[in-house]
């Protein structure tokens, strides 16, 4: 039996992913009576089926790689073998840890959160079903956060069993010997590394002229070289038509390229070709917010849509599809929706791609600057000017720095190496606050941590080096 209720509460948000929870507990600790409505599962995409799944199995081939090449350290492990069942289940631990966890905070700072599905009514009116309850939501402010879908390809499939997306591919247990990942962004690079890595012979179709076009050309380009030695084979400018089955029952996917048609077979095929805004269902049409060309929700710099209390964070507002993005933009909503003027601001956003090495982002890419017509010039620290990269065996790596022509303040930084994902943090911090060249010359490194190539490349814009000729 369906009993139909009515409740009133001062900050409605459909969607618990990264931009929601973090907006939920933010606004319960300013005070705010919080209802959350979620109609899968806490922490979203992010934290189930995207970003920390994905990065735990990344982490099992990070050791698997090490056992193996021990052996140059010293250290001798014979007949080394990876268990991708075991994987799997330490990545099915780590999720339920932190989802569990989120759960936890939640109920702590008092946010009610619902298990269901909203659709909007009206501009102020949202209708929640669960599953045996009816709920009309009349809000003072409304926040959406409903993430992102797959995208998927318009074409013929004639093996749905072995043609996966992201979150299909999380949940197999068994290493194929051959794998097809069509698209090369952020999302299939990472996956082809983790497979590739584990033994597995993988080919990457993509559709555009090189892999990962978000990143300058010779980060993607000296990517390739090390796609090489990881198993992987890559195919740019190239358009998949079909997905048929082959004599022996596996994937014979189809695509043409350069004029001609070919075709691989594979054990496994991976769709990784984008994701979209998540706005089915909604009942948009009933509210008066617009929608932009991509099917996202259209929203200012303070998070705020066409409606004034109406807020869209995250994938669904399509600004920029990182979860800590989505996160900062749910801190800006409440900011405003508790009256204060809260503006996001994207100029030093930083991506972390989690291949082998990882590549790290922030700021503009020379690409971008060209395009614009903007003098600039480059720093660029070798990895083989730091004594803990060579401890690591890392010396292939690079930092650049986009500077102005006449100064130092930095358009944009790019790395390219082991430790990325940490070092990129010292170069936002700096870049966020306008930390001076002065100001980091000043600043003393733990030595040896690969974090001094951060130092050099400050030094290196005021031609002061120390450990590389510039």
């Amino acid at each position: 039996m369906i009993v139909l209720e009515t409740r009133k509460t001062d900050l409605l948000i459909i969607g618990a992913g990264p931009g929601g929870y973090v907006s939920a507990i933010y606004a319960a600790k300013k005070g705010l009576d919080v209802t959350l409505i979620e109609k899968r599962f806490l922490g979203g995409t992010c934290l189930n089926v995207g970003c920390i799944p994905t990065k735990s199995l990344v982490k099992s081939a990070d050791v698997f790689t090490e056992a193996k090449e021990g052996e140059k350290y010293g250290v001798v492990a014979k007949e080394v073998t990876i268990d991708l069942e075991n994987a799997v289940a330490r990545k099915d631990f780590v999720v339920k840890n932190l989802t569990d966890g989120i759960g936890v905070l939640l109920e702590k700072n008092g946010v009610k959160v619902i298990n269901g599905t909203a659709s909007f009514l009206d501009d102020s009116r949202v209708l929640v079903k669960s599953e045996d309850t009816e709920t009309v939501f009349s809000a003072k402010d409304i926040i959406i956060a409903t993430g992102s879908k797959t995208k998927h390809l318009p074409i013929n499939i004639e093996t749905p069993e072995i043609y996966l997306d992201s979150e299909g591919l999380l949940k197999n247990t068994k290493l194929p010997e051959t794998m097809t990942v069509i698209g090369g962004g952020i999302i299939g690079m990472e996956f082809a590394f983790a497979y590739g890595r584990c033994g597995v012979k993988v080919e990457v179709i993509e559709f555009l002229p090189s892999i990962l076009p978000m990143v300058d050309r010779d980060l993607s380009m000296r990517l390739l070289r090390y796609a090489k030695m990881s198993n992987i084979h890559i195919t740019t400018s190239a358009k998949v038509t079909e997905v048929k089955k082959s004599e022996s029952g596996k994937a014979l996917v189809c695509f043409e390229t350069n004029g001609e048609m070919r075709s691989v077979e594979a054990d496994l095929v991976l769709e990784a070709v984008g994701r979209g805004p998540e706005t089915n269902m909604l009942g948009l049409e009933n509210t008066s917010i617009k929608i932009g060309k991509r099917g996202e929700i259209t929203v200012d710099d303070r998070m705020k849509t066409s409606v004034e209390s109406i807020y869209a964070i995250g994938d669904v507002n399509n600004k920029m599809q990182l979860a800590h993005v989505a996160s900062h933009q749910g801190m800006i909503a409440v900011e405003n929706i508790l009256g204060k003027d809260a503006k996001m601001d994207y100029t030093h956003v930083p991506s972390v791609i989690f291949t082998s090495p990882q590549i790290a982002t922030i700021g503009k890419s020379e690409a971008e600057l060209q395009a614009e017509g903007t003098e600039y010039r480059v720093v660029r620290v070798p990895y083989s000017a730091n004594g803990k990269a060579l401890i690591s065996d890392s010396q292939a790596g690079f930092i650049k720095l986009l500077a102005k022509s006449e100064g130092n303040e930095l358009y944009g930084a790019q790395i390219f190496g082991n430790d990325a994902e940490h070092l990129i943090a010292s170069l936002d911090v700096a870049m966020t606050n306008n930390l001076s060249v002065e100001d980091i010359k000043k600043t003393i490194f733990a030595h040896p941590t690969i974090s001094e190539i951060i130092h050099e490349a400050y030094l290196g814009l005021a031609k002061e080096a120390i450990h590389f000729l510039n």
